[in-house]
């Protein structure tokens, strides 16, 4: 496996209109039992995270329509871990050269190696970069904090 494959799935994003984060920790804290997890102090009042089991994986809940603006993508995504920030930086090339190309499978966007990711911001986020496949499925990338 080339060391820039993503080698598990961080976190997937599900949206809920606004004024409804409420029923989100009724239906996936109290229902279905996840336990919560701290969030960005940003953002906690749109924004709820749900950890599964005893691992890494949540599941995150937000409000459609915050960031990176209102009326930019949806934020529904899913996040891919790497297993390094080297291996994240690999990746987040390779993305970008090919998003540059004229191929049919290119990513339509993708954050450029050395700028400022355009997810949302906070000291609480891993080293990450956001991409948008040829489809339009926005992605997150990250690396474990070190």
């Amino acid at each position: 496996m080339p060391s820039y494959t993503p080698v598990l799935l961080q976190h997937v994003n599900l949206v809920v209109p606004r004024g409804k984060l409420h029923l989100a920790q009724e239906f996936y804290g109290e229902i279905i039992g996840f336990e919560n997890d701290p969030v960005p102090q940003l953002q906690r009042d749109s924004l709820l995270w749900f950890r599964i089991g005893d691992g890494p994986q949540q599941i995150h809940v937000a409000f459609e329509g915050i960031a990176p603006s209102p009326q930019g993508p949806s934020s529904r995504h899913p996040c891919f871990q790497l297993s390094s920030p080297q291996a994240l930086l690999e990746l987040q090339k390779r993305i970008y050269e090919h998003s540059e190309s004229d191929k049919e499978s290119a990513a339509s966007a993708c954050d450029a190696p050395g700028d400022e990711n355009s997810g949302a911001k906070g000291v609480e986020y891993p080293t990450r970069f956001f991409a948008t496949d040829f489809a339009g499925n926005r992605l997150e990338f990250s690396a474990p904090k070190i």
